[in-house]
């Protein structure tokens, strides 16, 4: 039997892994199955953070010139967003007792910034103390994917922010990143995203469904 209670869950991965389809899929499931559930994303998720993310992936610079952002720059951005998230959206959802669903989150950042631009983990932690204050995701789902997937994925988007630009090998180390964070912990989920997306979609709902002793 279902009991109301606060529940964080977050989708990570690189670009083309299908996680933005899969968090709402998972909305869609929860709600035909009565209960309400909030989907949000990172950097986003309130009016202020989606001003952030704006100036975060817009590619405002040229491609040949120097004038861009210094990467811990780049970072404090992210970081500005995650807290005007977590203070608006996350924090008084959870005060709520409501189901969150979050398309990436802080392992996103370890992923990307961390190991792949090698920003300070240091730097990042010191601030996350102020910021997270103890929030953390109840359960995780990585989607790995392969090359040709991710390839064929972001060739169909229309909008596209200068993340889903980037050389595949960076998309490759940043994978492995993801993996490396989920290895042997509890509460994550590896799940692979390559071929078919029903499947994929039944087997969260399933875990969900265990996770929240949904019957």
């Amino acid at each position: 039997m279902y009991k109301k209670k606060s529940f964080f869950i977050v989708f990570e991965g690189v670009e083309g892994c299908g996680k933005s389809y899969q968090s709402k899929k998972l909305v869609q499931n929860l709600k035909k199955n009565g209960l309400n559930s909030i989907s949000t994303r990172e950097p986003g998720g309130t009016k202020s953070a989606e001003l952030i993310r704006n100036l975060i992936l817009k590619d405002y610079f040229s491609k040949d010139g120097d004038d861009k952002f210094d990467k811990y720059t780049d970072t404090l951005l992210y970081l500005a967003a995650r807290n005007e998230h977590i203070k608006n959206k996350i924090k008084p959802a959870l005060k709520k007792k409501k189901i969150i669903i979050c398309d990436r989150f802080i392992d996103s950042t370890l992923a990307y910034q961390v190991y792949g631009k090698k920003v300070n983990k240091s730097f990042i932690d010191n601030i996350h103390k102020f910021i997270l204050q103890g929030i953390k995701p109840d359960l995780t789902f990585v989607l790995k994917v392969s090359t040709k997937s991710s390839k064929s994925r972001l060739k169909k988007r229309r909008s596209k922010n200068r993340y889903d630009n980037f050389l595949q090998s960076f998309y490759t180390k940043a994978q492995k990143s993801f993996l490396r964070i989920a290895k042997n912990k509890k509460n994550y989920f590896i799940l692979d995203s390559s071929d078919n997306s029903s499947k994929l979609e039944s087997k969260i709902f399933k875990i969900v469904c265990e996770k929240l002793n949904i019957k």
